[in-house]
């Protein structure tokens, strides 16, 4: 080849490299945008962990995007309450929300089942539900059609029964009891007499000290403590059967998900998981704490007596089958939901169940 020839070969390949170049450089610019977006917690600002998680997840997407993506919190009532965030992101209030979804069962029950269904999974289980069983795709095919998606953003672990102002002995001492409890939960002891409120976490003290509740849930004994649920009940009961494992959404207005790069989508999917994790694991390490502080208050501990348990599951099952005749999509997710639980059951019986009866009947040897 001739010198000349070399040089024109050698300036045609400079000029494609600084095409390449002069196209690259927007679209690398392009693929990180700076965003601002804002998300609205179902849950109140003193609750460092539930509303923390909300907070973690903000402080992960900033981190992960070198504070390119910017996500401002809200607690309830700042801009909607805690109990209308699914609103404010289907109309594009904010972009999106930090709320359990069984909050909207009044839209459609199946919703119910991406929070827990009573008597079901547990937060290990629920996780494994969503991501592999069926679960994520039940859900968010129901909650397209209110324009919104959602990714897993915390769980609580088996939840507490709650708080009440008097004992309860047997099925007849729940007839009239006026308990707050959402979900699928307050449907099923609604058959057995209970009067279910669906009270924001903020508006429950109040109730409970007025008398307009005899009880209340929540969450478990950290977040109790702090709502101060003792000062008014003393009664606290175990199991929150209700809530096995209670998994908790970011749920995303689906025009504003669609807008993201998928850097950032992949980004905001990999921060929720992140922030679910560090739920599950910052209750675990401060519930037991937290419960003796609250013994030693003066909280007298009490378990649902075995009628009250199998009375509530007999209500569970004659509830599921209604709402399975009334509704598709509950019958689709429950359906899903239980043929998973009873794949992963035998196996959990045999091995996670026996190592952890072990270890709690052994509890000091160690």
């Amino acid at each position: 080849m001739s010198t000349t020839m070399k040089r024109r070969t050698f300036l045609a390949g400079a000029g494609l490299a600084a095409t390449a170049g002069t196209v690259a450089a927007p679209a690398i610019a392009q693929s990180a945008p700076e965003i601002r977006w804002r998300l609205t917690s179902s849950f109140p600002k003193s609750l460092d962990t539930i509303f923390g998680t909300a907070q973690t997840f903000a402080k992960y997407m900033a981190e992960a995007t070198d504070n390119k993506f910017q996500i401002q919190v809200f607690g309830p009532g700042e801009i909607v309450g805690g109990l209308q965030a699914l609103d404010a992101v289907e109309n594009g209030s904010v972009e999106c929300a930090h709320t359990p979804v069984y909050y909207y069962i009044g839209r459609e029950p199946a919703l119910g089942l991406g929070t827990g269904l009573p008597f079901s999974l547990n937060a290990r289980q629920q996780q494994a539900w969503w991501h592999f069983a069926g679960g994520k795709e039940i859900i968010n095919g129901i909650l397209a059609r209110y324009g919104v998606t959602s990714l897993v953003c915390g769980n609580s672990g088996a939840q507490m029964g709650g708080f009440f102002r008097k004992e309860i002995n047997t099925v007849d001492d729940l007839k009239g009891l006026k308990f707050r409890i959402g979900g699928l939960g307050g449907m099923v002891l609604a058959k057995l007499g209970v009067v279910p409120q669906q009270l924001a976490p903020g508006d429950v003290y109040p109730a409970l000290e007025r008398g307009t509740l005899d009880a209340a849930e929540f969450v478990g004994p950290y977040d109790d403590e702090k709502l101060g649920f003792l000062k008014v009940a003393k009664y606290y009961y175990a199991p929150g059967w209700w809530e096995g494992g209670a998994m908790l959404h970011l749920v995303v207005n689906q025009k504003k998900w669609d807008e993201l790069p998928k850097n950032y989508q992949a980004i905001m999917a990999q921060a929720s998981e992140a922030a679910n994790n560090w739920m599950l694991g910052k209750y675990d390490a401060v519930n037991g704490a937290a419960l003796r502080r609250m013994v030693g208050a003066g909280a007298e501990l009490r378990t649902f007596s075995q009628p009250i348990m199998e009375a509530s599951l007999k209500a569970a099952n004659e509830l599921y089958a209604e709402l399975s005749a009334k509704s598709p999509d509950f019958k689709k997710g429950y359906d899903s939901m239980v043929a998973y639980r009873n794949d992963v059951l035998p196996w959990w019986q045999l091995n996670e169940y026996a190592f952890d009866t072990f270890m709690i009947r052994t509890r000091g040897r160690t």
